[in-house]
């Protein structure tokens, strides 16, 4: 037993020292944990900044002109002002995401009781925006009109006082969010591609038959190849949390970072495992590309970090329960966030362990056919 833990020590030796010579790969690395991570966090924010909105005020009256100055920045730039038969050609041209369209005698058709209409148009290629923007635009406007209607009032005491309370982001910060999904995604791409283009090389560079005809395991070979790989992804994606997550982007970490870790470390069991396994179907590096970009994308969509799980149609959610990204996922938001123990997060640590383990054998009796296939 001891004799086989050298051999595996040794082989994945070797790999690390034939990666310290790959100045593409160890590129690669440093830039999806870095600015890969940094970038989406910090400049492709989800919530409303900056919308460009005009207004177009046929009304001019002090209810119309209340509306206009609640459009406030960050969530707005400086309003534009528009006629109304300009708004078709402001918006074809892309001008302005948002136009509201006030119309004639809005304020006296309010305080006489009738309801007039407030026409919002919403450039929706801007599909984030004109959502948010939207929603946060009707509530500005039912506000300032419950506000000059109800001036002069004595406050109605309210039936229900309702307190909202955002628990594990209290700001609603995307990009808090959006740097731990960035970062888990990360994990399983270059885990695949670390593995796969390991093999896939010394393939191409007849390495291979080298270790065919040493007294080797093909588990030894797969083992070696998994620790080394996955060594070096452990080692960024920790210097990601602390350098890139907790520094760069201020993103508090409420769990159990050493949990983190060891759940990264099972997780890349698996993912390594695909890796390899991908490398023992494809016959050169284009192939191999071919077969794991694809994959990734499947992954990155439907392992429920960028859609929740729940949205999606109940024969997919039971397909994604073989991914071990969907249970990576939800395991890296509970302990980050929610900062969930061990006894909380065992179900998901188990099921990517036990798909691992499926994969690994999976990849181990296709090595061991290339490698027959090889002597033959």
């Amino acid at each position: 037993m001891l004799q086989h833990l050298q051999t595996v020590y040794r082989l994945g030796v070797k790999e690390l020292l034939s990666l310290r010579y790959d100045p593409l790969m160890l590129f690669l690395i440093a830039y999806f944990f870095t600015f890969a991570v940094y970038s989406p966090a910090k400049d492709a924010p989800m919530e409303l900044r900056n919308a460009s909105v005009a207004i177009v005020d046929e009304d001019q009256s002090q209810l119309s002109t209340r509306i206009g100055d609640s459009l406030l920045p960050p969530f707005f730039l400086p309003r534009g002002t528009l006629r109304a038969h300009e708004i078709d050609a402001a918006m074809d041209a892309g001008l302005y995401s948002f136009v509201i369209d006030i119309p004639p005698d809005l304020e006296a058709d309010v305080l006489a009781g009738r309801r007039p209409a407030i026409q919002l148009n919403v450039d929706a290629t801007a599909m984030v925006q004109a959502g948010h923007g939207a929603a946060y635009i009707q509530n500005v406007i039912a506000r300032e009109v419950a506000a000059f209607v109800d001036r002069g009032r004595p406050a109605a005491e309210e039936a229900v006082n309702l307190m909202v309370r955002a628990k594990f982001n209290p700001n609603l910060e995307a990009g808090w969010f959006l740097g731990v999904s960035q970062m888990v995604n990360n994990i399983s791409l270059v885990a695949i591609l670390l593995t796969g283009a390991a093999l896939i090389r010394e393939r191409e560079q007849g390495t291979v038959e080298h270790l065919l005809v040493m007294p080797l395991r093909p588990a030894e070979i797969l083992l070696a190849k998994v620790w080394a790989s996955g060594l070096v992804i452990v080692v960024a994606t920790l210097l990601c949390v602390r350098v890139v997550l907790q520094w760069a982007l201020d993103i508090p970490i409420a769990g159990s970072v050493p949990l983190f870790v060891l759940g990264t470390v099972l997780y890349l069991f698996s993912m390594t495992a695909i890796g390899i396994f991908l490398a023992t179907v494809a016959r050169s590096m284009p192939q191999f590309g071919l077969l794991a970009l694809p994959l990734f994308i499947i992954i990155n969509l439907l392992s429920g970090g960028n859609t929740p799980l729940d949205s999606m149609p109940r024969w997919l959610q039971m397909i994604m329960q073989i991914s071990p990204s969907t249970h990576f996922v939800s395991f890296a938001q509970a302990v980050l966030f929610r900062d969930a123990s061990l006894a909380v997060v065992w179900r998901e640590l188990a099921a990517f362990t036990l798909v691992g383990a499926a994969f690994f054998a999976g990849a181990l009796l296709r090595f061991r056919d290339t490698i027959t296939v090889a002597r033959a």
